[in-house]
């Protein structure tokens, strides 16, 4: 049985950069449940892996690592600084990228993970290169939840946007040289699955911390930050301190998460901390890696006054089907609510009224989703205060599955919502209707008092 958790605004301090073992490791660290990840671990149609989670010792501090460790032939060079940084020769069989994670040994506990029984199962060599089509099949035969599956297909879109610009070729077409490697992919959804185990919808990110200098990868020498990176930063408006030391502290696999995830680039005014995790980094710098993550709750996660963006524009030649394929990607790339209205423009046009609310990070990445699919030449904005419930999000069992419910503080009292997707879910694989779904889930975790 899953526990249930509590989900508070996750606040992700990036002053070492991040990568994708760095999060999982902060994740796990911060109480996410390993036990639930081993079990979707075990489920992946992917071999030639085992993960372990130990302690070590990061500039004297007690730290959490996750290593994902490969067999000999999937290997590659990730944290051969000499490699990485020395740029001498080194013999023409290179093994992959250095944007793919967890080969330090030491003592742990380990998972071991020896069959693959999907795309790119059975391979002897380590060069493997699967595309997003690959990479989405293995997803999808997880046994993983809704929420985490749509997570890291969410991830893996962005970075296939990213390597499709840096090289020039469609997004389906791409061949993750760096993702598509074993480690990478249990990397990512190792930190989907601890996301959504930890219950989290805030996350913020303010800044990510990267180095400076050349990098080398299976394309050769690329400065830092390299193509993918910088992609990712560029569409996701993701803040960018470049620092003088010399190394990549941010992945390609560590922004995308962060773009994924980030709902806010913006602290609260004052806060409380509830909890701390903190990751380790493999590769050895100047400074030590460390992503530090954090539950908080502040002026965004109480009931108080909090202020959004609102958008909206009218369109007068648009398809319906276009409006219904903007509102799907709004809401994909982190729009809170979108809506349609129905208004008469000059001429006694019939048309629609799109509105939208975001937060300020979000306006230009949104903006540019509306001008792209819909024939608008102009989009309004304004901002609200607005007055927000303290929520939660938990996982209860009820008598038919287990599902995600939404718990409002309202004064003194609370209510608790079941979550659309959790009722669809449990209506679909028990045959019986939405509507005795949500009133059965509504009914048992207040009657037990989960």
């Amino acid at each position: 049985m899953m526990s249930s958790q509590t989900s508070k605004t996750l606040y992700l301090e990036c002053c070492s950069g991040i990568s994708g073992d760095m999060t999982v490791a902060a994740l796990l660290d911060l109480g996410a449940d390993e036990e639930v990840l081993e079990q979707v671990l075990e489920s992946l149609p992917v071999g030639g892996f085992r993960t372990k989670v130990r302690r070590v010792k990061k500039a004297g501090l007690d730290v959490c690592d996750f290593d994902v460790i490969l067999e000999d032939a999937y290997e590659n060079h990730d944290h051969d600084m000499s490699y990485l940084h020395g740029h001498e020769h080194v013999h023409e069989e290179t093994h992959g990228h250095g944007h793919v994670h967890g080969h330090a040994r030491g003592e742990g506990h380990g998972h071991l993970h020896p069959q693959a029984h999907g795309p790119g199962a059975g391979r002897s060599h380590a060069h493997v290169h699967r595309g997003l089509e690959e990479i989405l099949h293995i997803i999808g035969h997880a046994q993983m939840t809704d929420g985490a599956k749509a997570l890291a297909e969410k991830i893996f879109r962005i970075l296939a946007d990213a390597e499709a610009k840096a090289h020039g070729v469609p997004a389906d077409q791409v061949h993750f040289h760096e993702v598509g490697a074993v480690d990478s992919i249990v990397d990512i959804i190792s930190a989907a699955v601890c996301l959504d185990n930890l219950g989290v919808q805030e996350c913020i990110v303010p800044v990510l911390y990267e180095g400076c200098g050349t990098i080398r990868c299976q394309h050769g020498v690329l400065p830092v930050p390299v193509p993918a990176v910088s992609n990712i930063v560029e569409a996701y408006g993701l803040k960018l301190c470049l620092t003088q030391s010399q190394g990549e502290f941010v992945t390609p696999t560590g922004a995308a998460i962060a773009a994924a995830v980030r709902t806010s680039e913006r602290l609260p005014a004052s806060f409380t901390v509830k909890k701390i995790g903190m990751g380790a980094g493999k590769r050895e710098y100047d400074h030590p890696g460390i992503l530090r993550a954090m539950l908080i709750e502040g002026a965004g996660t109480s009931n108080d006054t909090d202020c959004i963006w609102k958008l909206e524009t009218n369109i007068d030649d648009c398809t319906g089907e276009a409006l219904g394929y903007v509102m799907e990607r709004l809401m994909e790339e982190g729009a809170r609510d979108v809506n349609y209205m129905p208004v008469y423009m000059k001429k006694n046009r019939p048309a629609y009224q799109l509105n939208l609310i975001c937060t300020e990070e979000d306006i230009t990445k949104l903006e540019q989703i509306v001008f792209e699919e819909t024939t608008t030449i102009g989009i309004r904005r304004q901002r609200m205060e607005r007055s927000v419930l303290a929520r939660t999000v938990e996982t209860v069992r009820t008598s038919i599955g287990e599902a995600r419910v939404k718990v409002c503080t309202v004064g003194s009292g609370v209510r608790k919502y079941p979550e659309y997707e959790s009722v669809a879910a449990l209506s679909r694989a028990s045959g019986r209707s939405y509507q005795d779904v949500y009133a059965l889930i509504a009914r048992e975790c207040n009657d037990s008092g989960q």
